[in-house]
């Protein structure tokens, strides 16, 4: 099997890295090879390496900024995936692509299913949507994994921002009425693995479409906050904000560029039942990361 990957230096591509080389012949490239913002060079890396599977976890992911570069935003995020299904149908490809919470609008009281109506707030939202919408429309073999409040060891990530600031700052305060699962790269990255080694073996379409991928159970940032704080200081590491002097803040408190939903829950039943998956909670992802980087 020869497999393409995009972005490979981000959260998920470096993981997806290690999770998919066991499978074939890997291209990982970056974006100096495969720049998303042109098409001649995406159309150019696919048709050198004629690959049997292309995934595309790269993507223009600077929430607040992007309400200011959407041209830009809209190049990576929805023309991109566009051009790499119209270069996987003619070669009959498979591709495997990325998407967020951030689709929806956040007002839901339950967690979100993939056949739930769509309305993102952001210009962020707005592009990953017209992406998966604008890859399905080419007719391509594909799988749109839809995941949220991704981190990893690898890369800048909320996790490391906590135990940064706890460190600087003597108080901390952290929004607390966002929900959500933080989801690790690497869990992104061996179920990705797991699911192409089926499709692979299959050869059938019968699978093609959008499934939500994030680790199980619930939290807010404050509690996230809260947990990379305290888990840190019972390994020996100081800091000056200790979890129980965090301050619970609402959105209203932080404004930001983009909004953000509050409810970032998405229900992973769809991919648990296709594929026979069982998602860890989401606290052993942190854990493991934490273990690394500190």
């Amino acid at each position: 099997m020869r497999l393409l990957l995009t972005g490979k230096n981000g959260q998920v591509g470096f993981e997806l890295q290690r999770a998919i080389a066991p499978l074939g012949e890997v291209a990982a490239l970056d974006r100096t090879v495969c720049d998303l913002e042109n098409e001649a060079s995406i159309r150019e890396a696919v048709r050198q390496f004629k690959p049997d599977v292309i995934v595309n976890p790269a993507a223009y992911t600077a929430v607040d900024k992007a309400e200011g570069e959407e041209s830009r935003a809209h190049a990576i995020n929805a023309r991109a995936p566009a051009i790499l299904g119209e270069e996987a149908t003619r070669l009959g490809a498979l591709v495997v692509h990325y998407s967020t919470d951030y689709v929806f609008d956040g007002t839901a009281k339950s967690y979100y299913r993939e056949t739930d109506r769509t309305g993102p707030q952001s210009v962020y939202g707005k592009t990953k949507l017209a992406g998966e919408e604008a890859l399905a429309a080419t007719g391509a073999r594909h799988i749109v994994f839809r995941t949220s409040w991704v981190f990893g060891a690898h890369g800048a990530n909320f996790a490391k921002t906590m135990l940064r600031l706890a460190r600087e700052r003597e108080t901390l305060s952290v929004v607390a009425d966002q929900t959500g699962a933080p989801t690790s790269a690497a869990l992104i990255a061996d179920v990705s693995a797991y699911v192409i080694r089926q499709l692979a073996a299959t050869k059938t379409a019968d699978f093609d479409g959008i499934y939500h991928l994030v680790a199980s159970g619930e939290t807010n940032w404050h509690a996230y906050a809260s947990h990379v704080i305290e888990y840190a200081r019972a390994k020996g590491h100081a800091t000056k904000v200790a979890a129980d002097t965090i301050r619970a803040i609402a959105t209203a408190d932080y404004p930001t560029p983009a909004k953000r939903p509050a409810n970032s829950r998405l229900d992973t039943r769809k991919l648990r039942d296709a594929f026979g998956l069982t998602l860890p909670d989401w606290k052993v992802g942190v854990d493991r990361v934490l273990e690394q980087i500190l």
